[in-house]
């Protein structure tokens, strides 16, 4: 898995950094306000800030490189520092726009796919847990699949398929939340509507042995025992050894013990 910290580590490498003339380790944290009159300075202050892990300060002033030296050689690298200071920092709308900025005025560089990397991973860093609003979750999951449709075969094309195994894992966890209260509130239909989803959309997730026993309890309740065998026939071929294998079996066999034939 990548690590954002050394990435940033390489870009910082690879870039001349200027002399920062008249600049002390001794300025006070305003002087992110201040104004620096040549790029040499600007530049040099923000990498100190970045060194020393004032990450939100050196965005800032990543910033001021830009919006004051536009078309120097470093207004672009400036603008990929300042997003991945804004991450550090823990900022991430701030590292998203940024990192869309650079994208939408440098598509083709060669930077590119690790901006779109610094978004998708801002979005990810931002998911919260399966009892929380999973729209966070879902910007992840299209961040990353741009990512690797745009640029397969970057480096950065392997984490996110990762992360997006994760993502999906994630988001099979709240249809199953979902599903679960569904099935203690009694409303079978809605709580199959939810164990559907993961089987048919998120079948290659850790969820889907229970999804499976959860569609034989909730088919049971509903009275279509047809439905229940094939979902615990599905769970038998697929996941034989499991809790949730025997659960359903057991359960059959108290429901509808004409139907058990599917067992081992």
């Amino acid at each position: 898995m990548l690590k954002l910290s050394r990435v940033a580590t390489a870009l910082v490498a690879c870039a001349i950094i200027l002399p920062a003339a008249g600049c002390s380790r001794n300025r006070a944290k305003s002087d992110v306000n201040y104004v620096a009159s040549d790029v040499n300075t600007l530049y040099g202050l923000a990498k100190e800030r970045l060194d020393t892990s004032q990450y939100e300060e050196a965005a800032k002033l990543f910033d001021e490189v830009e919006r004051q030296h536009p078309y120097s050689v470093w207004a672009r690298r400036a603008q990929l520092m300042s997003s991945f200071s804004y991450y550090m920092a823990r900022k991430y709308p701030e590292a998203v726009s940024s990192s869309q900025r650079f994208l939408t005025i440098h598509p083709g560089n060669k930077d590119a796919p690790y901006a779109s990397y610094l978004i998708a991973m801002s979005y990810y860093n931002q998911i919260a847990d399966v009892s929380r609003d999973q729209k966070v979750t879902q910007q992840a999951l299209d961040s990353f699949n741009e990512l690797i449709r745009r640029y397969p075969e970057s480096r950065y094309a392997s984490d996110a398929r990762l992360k997006l195994d994760l993502i999906n894992d994630h988001l099979a966890g709240k249809e199953m939340e979902v599903g679960r209260f569904y099935q203690r509130s009694g409303q079978w239909l809605a709580s199959v509507t939810r164990f559907r989803v993961v089987v048919d959309k998120y079948q290659t997730t850790s969820h889907t042995p229970e999804a499976l026993m959860r569609l034989t309890e909730s088919y049971l309740a509903l009275g279509v025992p047809e439905e229940a065998q094939k979902a615990a026939a599905t769970l038998g071929r697929n996941y034989p050894g499991t809790q949730w294998y025997q659960h359903a079996y057991e359960l059959m066999q108290r429901k509808a013990p004409q139907r058990t034939a599917f067992a081992s």
